[in-house]
């Protein structure tokens, strides 16, 4: 049977229809924000608990480039924007003071420039396309993991141009170490663990691949475990720190690794654990459920996942409140108001939705 789940905010700010990407909620747990980039710039609002709400605007971050080149983030406390573009990572403070940048190889594979601006390539419409890298702040906001292309330096040789992983200093820009990430990636999600000297890399390599990187900084070193080389999108990490949510990069399958030591603790097949949509053609044998790459833990064993993308062309996308532990099969979650796109979880017991083009957030809890 269904379950409905309940709506317990609808969040939404300022918002210039088309020119910016979906809200994004970062942090933990009481320090909540909530994140926009736009455009031009990046704005943070702070979320104010019981009840769940937007509070004031809380920093805003004049962009060194357009959304489309790069990808972006904030501190926890959100005193830092850090932008992850095509051929540099440079922190910016509220207000637009740069301070400091660190410059990589070009995104876009055929070109082997440093480039010292965005300038320099910014008519080119060939690098409207380059790959892209990420960065992500550790949970206490001390560290800041980057995902580039290499070399850092000009000179380096052309065997240098590999993917690496960086761990920086977010006071002026130190790389603290940097290892080869061992992958191609065409894009890249930064994934925190409570842990702050811990952090998940989920590397997109198109239709090659899916590689998984998890990174230990211990003060002095980055040891940098793939988990047997799997190809696996990481989705979430639960709130205990202690189990890692993978989708397999065909979709088929989802699951679950002790972060210790990446063993699968659950598993759970799309297409034996979730019915066919029931718009399906009862013959049609490419109409197999198959999971999403979104969703998270909602505590230790509940997770939230979705099946739109397999969902669309029958009809409307389904989501799942998934018991990880193999207690019960997967339960399809539905909603009082119309509810498109993919689930996000919050750690908390909640997750959200966005509407209105993205410019609104509804987190919801299980009934």
């Amino acid at each position: 049977m269904p379950l409905q789940a309940r709506l317990v905010a609808a969040l939404a700010v300022p918002f210039p229809a088309g020119r910016a990407d979906a809200l994004e909620v970062l942090g933990p747990p009481g320090r909540r924000m909530l994140l926009q980039r736009c455009e031009d710039d990046i704005v943070v609002h702070a979320l104010e608990d019981d009840p769940l709400r937007v509070g004031g605007e809380t920093a805003r971050f004049p962009a060194p480039w357009p959304r489309r080149f790069g990808r972006s983030t904030a501190a926890p406390d959100g005193s830092l924007a850090v932008f992850a573009g095509t051929h540099a990572v440079r922190a910016v403070e509220p207000g637009g003071a740069v301070r400091w940048e660190v410059r990589h190889g070009c995104r876009h594979r055929a070109c082997r420039e440093m480039h010292r601006s965005f300038d320099e390539y910014a008519g080119e419409r060939n690098h409207r396309y380059a790959e892209q890298g990420s960065a992500g702040f550790s949970a206490d906001g001390e560290l800041i993991w980057a995902h580039v292309r290499g070399p850092l330096s000009p000179g380096a040789p052309d065997d240098d141009s590999r993917d690496e992983w960086l761990v920086l200093d977010p006071r002026d820009g130190t790389v603290l170490a940097r290892a080869d990430a061992r992958a191609a990636a065409a894009g890249s999600v930064h994934v925190p663990h409570p842990d702050p000297r811990q952090m998940g890399l989920s590397i997109g390599e198109g239709q090659e691949g899916s590689p998984l990187r998890w990174g230990r900084w211990d003060g002095r070193q980055l040891t940098m475990d793939d988990f047997g080389g799997r190809d696996l999108v990481l989705i979430g990490v639960s709130p205990s720190g202690g189990r890692l949510m993978t989708v397999t990069h065909d979709q088929d399958r989802l699951a679950v690794l002790d972060v210790e030591d990446g063993s699968v603790l659950a598993e759970i097949d799309a297409g034996s654990a979730i019915a066919r949509h029931p718009g399906t053609e009862p013959d049609n044998d490419e109409a197999e459920p198959y999971w999403d790459y979104a969703g998270g833990f909602l505590d230790e064993t509940d997770a939230i996942t979705s099946s739109v993308e397999s969902d669309e062309e029958w009809g409307e996308g389904r989501h799942w409140l998934t018991d990880t532990s193999g207690a019960h099969a997967p339960r399809r979650i539905t909603y009082p108001l119309p509810v498109t796109g993919l689930p996000t979880a919050l750690g908390d017991g909640t997750w959200y939705t966005t509407a209105d083009a993205g410019a609104t957030l509804q987190v919801w809890a299980r009934p």
